[in-house]
């Protein structure tokens, strides 16, 4: 099945992705219009399709200053097309983005077991003394809890 390369999603990719992300641990939940709305204030998007029906089958996107940093987000595979190379397309693109050439760091996060996968493109785990850290919106979070009940 041939996939093309796409840099932005039509109304009904956006619902397929979220689709997709209702079917991951760490998406899940996420609301069909908090999707649109992050899709707008993405910097790039990096995505695929089946060439003949434009059903989306994977994606990624990427928040940047275009000089210092660029972090990945999402990267996300249909499971029926897992293990066909989509992955690696994916991340080929990104790494070779022509809006990331002079981007010093691309950064992501990801579980222990995907690290092998992305040291391939020279992602590591060596970050020194540095640590990831988080703050959590605990009043948006506690919003989100009523909604849902």
């Amino acid at each position: 099945m041939p996939f093309e390369i796409i840099d932005h999603l039509t109304g009904a990719q956006i619902e397929e992705l979220h689709a997709l992300y209702q079917s991951e641990w760490w998406t899940k939940g996420r609301q069909l219009d908090d999707v649109r709305r992050m899709l707008q204030h993405s910097n790039i998007i990096i995505a695929f399709c089946d060439s003949d029906t434009k059903k989306l089958v994977a994606f990624t996107r990427i928040l940047t200053d275009y000089v210092y940093k660029a972090l990945v987000f999402d990267v996300i595979v249909a499971a029926p097309y897992r293990k066909t190379g989509l992955g690696r397309r994916l991340m080929d693109a990104v790494v070779n983005h022509p809006a990331l050439k002079a981007v010093r760091h691309i950064e992501l996060y990801c579980l222990p077991v995907l690290v092998p996968f992305y040291q391939q493109w020279g992602f590591t785990t060596e970050l020194g003394e540095l640590r990831f850290m988080r703050r959590v919106n605990q009043v948006l979070i506690e919003n989100e809890l009523k909604a849902t009940r």
